[in-house]
């Protein structure tokens, strides 16, 4: 008895030495962004550590060891502001909005004077948090408090962080996460991303991250370039897995651990609820997303998804912004907001018709939910892509989208053995040495930890002469054509001797 009261006062100690100070950068407006982080942050607060939160989402209720330095009201916040539509001219549409929300982002983050206070009045911090998105300004700050970087992503890598992290990207097998085709793109498609990962890597190298540059510089001087400052974060917590996403050739530095923020389904409104347990044939449930207005719908598309769902005996669950639908449908129940993780971990929804947003789609393999994807900006085709080659759904893109293509969807995910792979596919995704929660948390601390070491790539720190091998290739060309050019002048010699001599013979 003593001897266990010895091991948990020395546990006690331990944990109190092991206690961080600990700032987190979240710069972004976007609401389903820091929807993925918010778990995250809270569990780092509930186990010990002092955390320091900058956002535009100050907490609603207070937390132990959890303080905000709030943004809100600076800025507009993202949701339900994107219609529902997609075409290369969105996507250039899409690299504007990053590359102006970035340096916007920048200079409301560096012109707040609580954040200032934090260089001017010295704090020291063991680790800093940093979004990594649209902004590497926060890359700026940390390294003006001295605090080594653990990034965060709430989706797969931006086309700009494969050259940060030293991690080859290959058009054949790698999605751009801005496009379709997945592992397996056509040469069309591997032509399209090929011109737009270069396009939107220049363009935030050439504009975002020299805008934030220059931001930076009126508040600190000598500090380093950005493109160094990116390429030595400590640690990346990539909001990915393979089970969904595939496997990835990733260094030491860069941690899957995408599935954290799911949380335990608390108690569904009685409503909800009711409508739900008393559907005979179960319940698909309908949603796009906190950033999509799904009342951007085109009419005819509209329509298709309404017949659709007319002719199918479950019932629908449709986060939709107004209060009708057209016709009215009886079988649909709608709402401008819906508790997405308590209807998903239902037994009774079989099937989730999405965008494919990062939640969502996490949310849905985590409780083996089968899903139809229509997706339509940022991560969404990437995502769709992953759904379809793992198993766990279907896409439809929007221009495909028509009362009769749905149908046949909807037939196919909501067969008993489609739905019984996707649970399969669930049980695989949850087979793992750790819960996503405690890996990320535990590379968390161990970055502080090591914070004097390093365990990024060789790879990008070498010239890009060097990581492309251009300058091998030169040496084997220019090889190979001083052989060729050294043969060819013996055969060319040995040619003329032989005119010569038949010359010589023939006058003779």
């Amino acid at each position: 008895m003593k001897f266990n009261s010895i091991i948990v006062l020395f546990s006690a100690l331990f944990s109190e030495v092991l206690s961080l100070n600990i700032l987190g950068v979240f710069p972004y407006q976007g609401k389903s962004h820091f929807f993925v982080f918010a778990p995250y942050l809270k569990e780092i607060a509930r186990r010990g550590h002092n955390l320091t939160v900058i956002s535009y989402f100050p907490l609603k209720e207070p937390v132990d060891n959890y303080h905000d330095i709030s943004l809100a009201g600076k800025t507009k916040i993202l949701e339900d502001v994107f219609p529902i539509y997609r075409s290369y001219w969105s996507i250039i549409q899409i690299s504007f909005f990053l590359t102006n929300s970035g340096q916007e982002n920048c200079i409301t983050l560096l012109d707040d004077e609580n954040v200032q206070n934090l260089w001017k009045t010295k704090q020291k911090f063991d680790l800093v948090l940093v979004e990594l998105f649209n902004s590497d300004c926060a890359l700026g700050l940390a390294h003006k408090l001295g605090a080594p970087v653990v990034g965060l992503t709430s989706h797969v890598l931006m086309p700009w962080h494969y050259e940060d992290y030293g991690i080859h990207y290959n058009p054949s097998y790698v999605p751009v996460l801005f496009l379709e085709g997945g592992t397996k793109p056509t040469l069309y498609q591997r032509i399209e991303r090929s011109i737009f990962h270069l396009y939107f890597v220049y363009l935030h190298k050439l504009t975002c991250r020299r805008n934030n540059q220059k931001t930076l510089a009126q508040y600190f001087d000598d500090l380093p370039p950005l493109d160094d400052l990116a390429k030595n974060v400590n640690m990346l917590l990539l909001y990915t897995n393979y089970v969904l996403s595939g496997p990835g050739l990733y260094p030491p530095n860069v941690r899957e651990v995408r599935g954290y923020h799911v949380t335990k389904p608390k108690e569904l409104p009685q409503g909800l609820k009711k409508f739900i347990e008393e559907s005979e044939h179960g319940v698909i449930y309908i949603s796009f997303g906190s950033m999509l207005r799904a009342t951007s719908t085109p009419r005819d598309k509209l329509e298709a998804i309404i017949d659709a769902v007319s002719e199918i005996p479950q019932r629908i669950i449709w986060k939709w912004e107004e209060k009708t639908l057209p016709g009215n449908p009886k079988n649909i129940f709608i709402s401008n907001w819906l508790p997405q993780n308590e209807i998903l971990a239902h037994p009774k929804v079989l099937a989730f018709y999405s965008h494919c947003g990062m939640l969502g789609t996490t949310e849905a393999i985590h409780y083996g939910v089968p899903i139809i994807a229509m997706p339509v900006f940022g991560d969404q085709p990437s995502n769709a892509a992953a759904v379809e080659e793992s198993g766990l759904g279907v896409q439809i893109q929007i221009k495909e989208l028509t009362k009769e293509t749905l149908l046949e969807k909807l037939r196919i995910v909501l067969n008993p053995e489609f739905r019984k792979r996707a649970k399969e596919l669930s049980k695989v995704w949850h087979d793992r040495p750790q819960s996503p929660m405690d890996t990320a948390i535990y590379w968390t601390e161990y970055a502080a930890r090591t914070a004097n070491y390093t365990f990024r790539t060789p790879a990008n720190s070498v010239p890009l002469y060097q990581y492309r091998m251009w300058d091998i290739m030169a040496v084997i060309l220019t090889i190979l054509f001083i052989i060729f050019y050294s043969i060819k002048t013996v055969i060319s010699l040995v040619q003329k001797r032989r005119e010569e001599r038949f010359y010589e013979f023939k006058t003779k």
